[in-house]
Order: structure tokens, then C-alpha cells, then sequence
């Protein structure tokens, strides 16, 4: 018998009416002879409340503490969806992340990482003909203090628990029907793509598409695990992301995404001697900034630059870690440039078909839209522009690049 997970997104589990649907749309998944297993992701269902008791009785609550109180909300939701599977004369089980032996690193960086997971427990509950119910995005650490996945902890999950019990594939419900050549809210005649690699889906997802997260990319990509994503509504053919794929029209750029709030740092220096790269970069990733694009301006008669891109909630910490360390940095200047956003286009043909990067600046020139910085690897080429511009960008290169045309 087949065995597909599937993640579940916050609109299936909104409202009872809501709950009621999903639990009917995983019962056809049952009687179609599959085992079954639903992730659920964290919903705001208690936490608001609780949250603001917690700081009521005290100013500055435990991480642990506040952790275990953002868990539930996950494990609530598995068990009324759970409820609704048995109402509906299924059997359903529920379980915790410490029930199904998610075993996860200390919390760091405002998130855990999934270290071990135990799907014999789920396909013991495949022998009762029971539809498993997982609250995603929480484990417990060596201390089986509970832990919190993070940004994409669900999607991660959902991946991780396919790995375990060797699912056929994994299904991510969206808002979306699928993984679209733009933003259909933004790009004109966005269309939808029949299949996706992971490495394109990766460099989407990086790159502001908020489809799939990447750490569940990744994790697929490793274990060659399909991903579908699909309506959460609506039972509709959804999109493939897989390892090799049959390039639809031969297109050689398959999406445009793009990033707001992008921030462009310049560091001055007197003279070439005094900058260093590995200084500044090894200090500034010490203090947690992350920096994106890089580049370093030297020519003869004129004094060395470094510019690099920052988003916007690294500006503040940015600053206080130059300006602390302005002396032994030996920079002579650091400036920064607000009201940017990145433009990007991705696609596996890039790496055959020379030209695509000078077409892009091309149509960018033609458009009057400047660019600031560029950064590219083989298979995408992201541009800062006016963060004005970002949508004009974006539309004008999924013209350029024949995406709103059908695809087949």
C-alpha cells in the first residue's frame, strides 16, 4: 500500500467547517487504498492568550516555557482534526512531536533542526487502518525539553516523516494551486508549472517565493523525495518538484521572484591594504548579519569599496557591529542604502544557454530601471533595483523571457 503525507496549511484548519472538509478530503486519500498521514502546522488558535497571560505574570517568560506553550496550538489542531476524521467513521490517531520520537538540536538561531525521527510508530498505527495526524514543526532536545522548528518547521516535518516511513511522496497544501512562473497577485498572466527541479524550486524559495520553505526543499533534494504542491481547497492537478524534468517549451528561465526591503551597505577604505574580506565577513557573520550579495570595487587612483546587501531587519545590528568595530576593521566609511529589492530570474536552462544575464540588463535598461548590484549563479541571476521598480522589474522579465506564453 502507498503511503503519502500530506501538509496541511492554516485555512484547512480556520473554522470547524474547515476542519470538516480537510478531514473528508483525507478520507478519499483512505479510501483510495493509501495510508495516510496529515501534518499540521502551528495555528492561532490559544496562543494569543496564553502568550499574554505568560507576560503577566512575568516580564521576560523562559524561551522553554513560552515553547511549550506555542506547541499546543499544533497539538490542539491534530486532535479536533483527528475528531473530525472519527466522526466521520475513519480511524484517526494524533500524536506530539515527542510521541512520534522527534528528536531535534538545541534551539538556536530562533529555531531547531530535526535530528531523528521515529516512523515505526507511525506504521504501527498504519496496521490499525488508522489516518495519522502529526502536529508539525515541534520535537523535544537531549534534555526532552520540547523544541520549535521554526520558519518552515511544518514543511520540514512533513518531509522528514516521509523519509521515516518511505512515503511515495509528500503533498503541501497552499493558498495556491500550484508553483507559479511569477506571483499570480503581482505578475501578469502568471502561469502554472506542470513540474519544478529542486534546485529551481530552492533558488525560488531563497529568492522570496513563499511556496515552499527551503529547508524542506533540502531535505527532499537529499532524500529524493517528490513534492506536490497543491490546492488547499480545491482538488485540482498541483505542481511536481522533483530531481529531473522535461523543460516545458524549452524555456530556459522558469520564474521571476522577488524580495523587499533589501539594504545596500558600501565600506570605504584608504587604501587596499586595509580592507580585508575574510575581517569584514567573519566579523559581521559572528554577530548573526546575513549578507547576501557581494562587491568589491578596486581600480588604480581610486580608493577601495566593499558593497554588500542586507535585509532590512539586519540594518539596526549591522550598524552597531561596524561602528563597534570600526578600528580594527580599518575601514575609513560605511554607508547604507534604503528603498531596495531584489529581482530574480531561475531556470536549469541558464547553464546551456549563454546570454540569458545580458538579455535581463537589456530588457532592465530598456524598462529606465537602474541596477544597483548583481549576484548570479548557474541557474539564476538576481539584480538590485529600486524597491519602486520591483513589480515593473518583475513583469517586464517574465515577458522578456516568454513566461506568460502556455505552456504545455
Amino acid at each position: 500500500m502507498i503511503n503519502i503525507v500530506v501538509k496541511l496549511n492554516e485555512k484547512n484548519l480556520s473554522t470547524p467547517e474547515q476542519i470538516g472538509e480537510t478531514a473528508k478530503r483525507l478520507i478519499e486519500e483512505k479510501k483510495f487504498g493509501r495510508n495516510v498521514v496529515a501534518v499540521v502546522p502551528s495555528t492561532e488558535l490559544i496562543n494569543g492568550s496564553l502568550e499574554k497571560i505568560a507576560f503577566s505574570l512575568s516580564d521576560s517568560p523562559t524561551e522553554r516555557e513560552l515553547d511549550a506553550i506555542h506547541s499546543t496550538n499544533a497539538q490542539i489542531a491534530a486532535s479536533l482534526l483527528s475528531i473530525a476524521i472519527q466522526k466521520r467513521g475513519f480511524r484517526a490517531h494524533s500524536l506530539n512531536g515527542w510521541q512520534l520520537g522527534v528528536r531535534t538540536t538545541k534551539k538556536t538561531a530562533g529555531h531547531a533542526r530535526i535530528e531523528e525521527l521515529n516512523g515505526d510508530v507511525i506504521i504501527e498505527r498504519f496496521k490499525k487502518g488508522e489516518i495519522v495526524v502529526v502536529a508539525g514543526g515541534q520535537g523535544v532536545d537531549e534534555e526532552n525539553d520540547i523544541t520549535l522548528l521554526g520558519d518552515g518547521g511544518s514543511d520540514t516535518t512533513a518531509v522528514a516523516v516521509a523519509k521515516s516511513i518511505g512515503a511515495d511522496r509528500v503533498e503541501i497544501y497552499t493558498e495556491l494551486d500550484g508553483v507559479y512562473t511569477g506571483d499570480p497577485s503581482t505578475i501578469q498572466r502568471a502561469r502554472k508549472l506542470k513540474d519544478i527541479t529542486y534546485d529551481e524550486m530552492l533558488e525560488l524559495s531563497y529568492l522570496g517565493s513563499k511556496v515552499v520553505h527551503p529547508r524542506a526543499v533540502e531535505l527532499a533534494k537529499k532524500f529524493e523525495i517528490p513534492i506536490v504542491v497543491r490546492s488547499s481547497t480545491k482538488n485540482v492537478r498541483g505542481t511536481l518538484i522533483k530531481g529531473e524534468i522535461e523543460m516545458e517549451k524549452n524555456l530556459i528561465v522558469r520564474g521571476v521572484a522577488y524580495e523587499t526591503d533589501i539594504i545596500r551597505f558600501t565600506v570605504g577604505y584608504e587604501s587596499l591594504e586595509k580592507s580585508s574580506l575574510a575581517n569584514l565577513f567573519n566579523t559581521l557573520a559572528k554577530h548573526h548579519v546575513n549578507v547576501d550579495i557581494i562587491v568589491q570595487s578596486v581600480m588604480s587612483e581610486v580608493k577601495p569599496t566593499i558593497s554588500f546587501s542586507i535585509a532590512k531587519e539586519d540594518l539596526a545590528n549591522a550598524v552597531k557591529v561596524l561602528e563597534d568595530h570600526k578600528e580594527e576593521l580599518g575601514f575609513q566609511f560605511a554607508d547604507f542604502e534604503v528603498g531596495l529589492a531584489k529581482v530574480s530570474i531561475v531556470g536549469s536552462g541558464m547553464v546551456s544557454n549563454p546570454g540569458v544575464a545580458a538579455r535581463m540588463f537589456a530588457r532592465l535598461c530598456k524598462e529606465n530601471i537602474p541596477v544597483k548590484m548583481v549576484s548570479t549563479s548557474e541557474i539564476k541571476v538576481s539584480v538590485v533595483v529600486p524597491q519602486d521598480d520591483m513589480i515593473r522589474a518583475a513583469n517586464a522579465l517574465h515577458e522578456e523571457f516568454g513566461l506568460a506564453e502556455e505552456l504545455v
